[in-house]
Parts: structure tokens; sequence; C-alpha cells
């Protein structure tokens, strides 16, 4: 089998609450996710999908992602895509870093070979451990008061775990927390997650005012990791570690250094499924827990998501997130779907969802292999 064709799609994705706020006046209303299809010369096809959170999150951004696709589609042409190793070893040969750009393809990979083997993302990637799991809604940056009551809407609707947009004012931000977590109950778990809001005072005195909540997890309160490693070592909260993680080395220094609970598992920050199996698997094997998600996406990455998750051990599996819960449009279906605050990996073979290409019009870039190559 090899790779014949690699097209880019252009999908536009809206919030379903309409402004997704978080600290620093960031707010986003609709993000241009980019889909990739690669197809082979037997007619097997596998999908993968990037989402960067705007401009202005990470060293990422939609425009970025196409650019380096265009250099990275036509150097996976003529390759077998079962064979990961050797596409992410001839993407890393065509361009250094952008691990965002490439795992698209490196998802779709993983796509094809479950459909080539008729087995689920799931078994190749250890096989099934959770048939469902928790799922966490994030409560974008507002009053306390407007985001008491927006927990108390989604715990209705069955949810209970919560990452809620700090770094803005510490003193609010305290109350924002105390406010929360006095109004959900035991079977309740809270995030305060800063996006890298706050600088080391500002981290340490709202660090300092959420102290003793219970179930609270404090995440990301700085933007570097030597700031957040001195915040943890200011307060008993257990930190989830976020935006500096982003490959083995940076895993193991929140972790030894940083004194890190949990980290936030973000697929296409890490460059896709071949890698994030790898982190996953060294934080089981370390004894702390993971958040599986991504940077935002539709139904393709939530697929991606649920297929790891669902390979990943329970006592070390933190929360999961349904993008495509987030947004207003689905490219397969609205599938996976959660239920009441849970979700499930797709059975079926590969990802187990099907994607309507009707609904991504003419694609931005194509890489074709030459006949009989």
């Amino acid at each position: 089998m090899k790779i014949a064709r690699v097209e880019v799609f252009d999908f536009e994705l809206t919030y379903v609450h309409g402004d997704y706020v978080m600290s620093g006046g960031r707010i986003n209303r609709s993000l241009a996710s980019t889909i990739v299809r690669v197809s082979t010369d037997t007619g097997i096809e596998g999908w993968g999908e990037v989402c960067p959170l705007g401009t202005t999150y990470l060293a990422s951004h939609v425009g970025g992602a196409r650019a380096a696709l265009a250099v990275l589609a036509p150097a996976v042409v003529g390759l077998d895509p079962t064979n990961l190793a050797a596409v992410n070893d001839a993407m890393d040969e065509a361009l250094m870093g952008h691990e965002y750009a490439k795992s698209p393809i490196d998802v779709a990979c993983w796509d094809v070979t479950g459909r080539a083997l008729g087995v689920s993302v799931t078994t190749l990637l250890g096989g099934l451990r959770q048939e469902r799991f928790p799922l966490y809604i994030a409560v974008p940056f507002g009053s306390p008061e407007e985001m008491t009551e927006y927990v108390l809407a989604r715990r209705a609707e069955g949810i209970h775990r919560f990452q809620l947009k700090v770094g803005g004012d510490p003193a609010v931000d305290g109350a924002r927390a105390r406010q929360v977590v006095e109004a959900t109950g035991p079977e309740d778990l809270v995030v305060a997650d800063a996006n890298c809001g706050w600088r080391l005072n500002d981290a340490i005195m709202a660090a300092r005012l959420m102290e003793g909540l219970p179930r609270l997890y404090l995440e990301q309160p700085c933007p570097t990791m030597e700031e957040c490693i001195e915040v943890r070592k200011r307060t008993t909260l257990p930190m989830v570690y976020d935006e500096v993680v982003h490959d083995v080395p940076t895993l193991l220094r929140a972790v030894r250094d940083g004194g890190a609970g949990a980290f936030n598992l973000k697929v296409s920050k890490v460059g896709g499924l071949t890698k994030a199996k790898l982190m996953r698997d060294l934080a089981q094997d370390l004894g702390i827990q993971v958040t599986i998600e991504d940077t935002w996406g539709g139904d393709i990455v939530s697929a991606t998501s649920a297929h790891l998750a669902a390979s990943t051990r329970a006592d070390a599996l933190l929360t999961v997130s349904f993008m495509n819960d987030w947004t207003n449009e689905h490219v397969a279906g609205y599938q996976p779907r959660s239920v009441k605050g849970f979700g499930t990996a797709p059975t079926g073979p590969g990802l187990g969802i099907t994607v309507d290409p009707s609904r991504l019009g003419e694609p931005l870039i194509t890489a074709v292999g030459r006949p009989g190559g």
C-alpha cells in the first residue's frame, strides 16, 4: 500500500456558546480548522484534523499549518501509510518542528492503518481499557456569578468536570474558584486554568486564595516552566501542566522539578497519535494523570481523542474533551457523541467515523504521486 494523494481542506468552526473567553482578553467566536485526507492506491482513505486556538494561544496558527502542510504533503506521497515510523521520519526530514502541522497526516495514517487491518485505532493504541470516560467542559472567563451559573447549567446536562478560565485579578479569580466549588458537589472536579495568564507574584496570590478548596486543581498558572515550578513549591493544590509541556523532555521536567500531578496531552501540539501514545504511556508509568484533548477542532479531533482515552488506564485519566460538543458544525455527522458527561470511542475500523467530503468543498492543497511511482 502507498499514499497516492494528500488533500488539505478548510472547515470553519463556530463556538456553540458564542464567545470563548480566556485570560488576557483573548476571545474566539470562530476558528478555521484544517482537515487532511490521505488516500491510498488501494482505495482506503484516512482523515486527520488540526485547529489551532487562534494566533495568541500557542506558537501555531491556521496559516502556519497550511503553509507547513504544503511542504509535508508531497514528502509522504509514495510511502506506506501503515509504516508510521517512516511517515514521521519523512515529515521530520522535510520540515523541522511545526509538530501541529504534522499531526493531521500522522492521525490520517493511523486511520488508514486501522481500516486496512479492520480494527479500531483504540486497538492499535494498545487495546480497550475504558468503554466510557468522563468529559470536561471549559467555563469561559467571566464574573464569578456568570461562571457559576454556566457551571450549574452544564452540570444539569450531566457534566461533572469543569475547567474554569482564570488568570485575571487574583482576588476575583479566588472568588471564581470558591463560588464554583461551593456550588458543586463531591462528584464534581474543578480545574482553575489560567492559560499562562499570571506572572509569578499574582499566581502565588491566587494559589493562596484557592488553597484548601476541595476537588480543585490548578492548571498552567504562568507562561514559563520556571514560574510554574515556583508556584508549585508554594501550594498544596495539585498542579496540571499544559502549554509548557510539548514533548518528552518537557514532560519529564514538569514531573521531576515541577511536581506535576497531571498534564494536558493535546494530540496536535505533540505531533499526532504516534507521539501522543508515547507520552501517554510514559505518564502512566510515572504515576501521573493525563487529560486527553486538543487545541480545538470538531468530529475528527474528537474521535482521535476518544481512541486515545479509551486505551488509557482509568486511574491515569483525569478527564477528556470532545471538542465537537463545543462547535456548531460537524463534518462526520456529530460523531462521536457524548452522553450525559461521558464519551465513548467509535468501534468501527480506524477512527470509526464517516467524514462527509461534500461539507468540505475543493481542497486548498493537493499532493499527488506520479503514475507508477
